[in-house]
This record gives structure tokens, sequence and C-alpha cells, in this order.
């Protein structure tokens, strides 16, 4: 295991006491599991992001070489207003 010096504001040193004594958990085993949640947070959102990027991915060029599908510049050029 790395010893890692981190910077914490008195409020929450004052809350990792009392979190501790609470507990009875080490503030170290506290800072470790409060790490550990947060790195799975990041891996799972991470993980969401990709999913997603590849659905897109996939979608890409489905609606190309299509000719049941009305044209769409002319379909938005008669919703242009210019009054």
């Amino acid at each position: 295991m790395t010893t890692l010096q981190i910077n914490l504001t008195s409020p929450q040193i004052d809350a990792l006491h009392k979190l501790s004594e609470q507990t009875g958990k080490t503030e170290d085993e506290l800072l470790q599991e409060a790490v550990a949640k947060l790195v799975g947070e990041v891996s799972k959102a991470e993980g969401e992001r990709q999913k997603r990027l590849n659905r897109l991915r996939r979608a890409k060029g489905i609606w190309k070489d299509r000719d049941d599908l009305p044209n769409f510049e002319k379909l938005r050029a008669e919703w242009d207003r210019f009054d």
C-alpha cells in the first residue's frame, strides 16, 4: 500500500473524525472506501458513455440510401419564416 498526502478542510477533518468514531473504522479505512466508491462511480459512468457512443456509431448512416423518406431540406425550408 502506498502512502498519500491529501489536503482536507477543517470541516472535512472534523466530519472524518466523527464518522470514524461512529463507525469504528479508521480514518484511513473511510478514505479508502470513499476513493473506491468514487472510482467505481467514475468507471460506471465511463462504461455508460462508451455504450452510448457505441450505439451512436452503430446507428451512423442508417438513413443513408433510403428512398422512402421525404426531402428534409424541402420540409425545413417550409418551416422557415421570413416575415
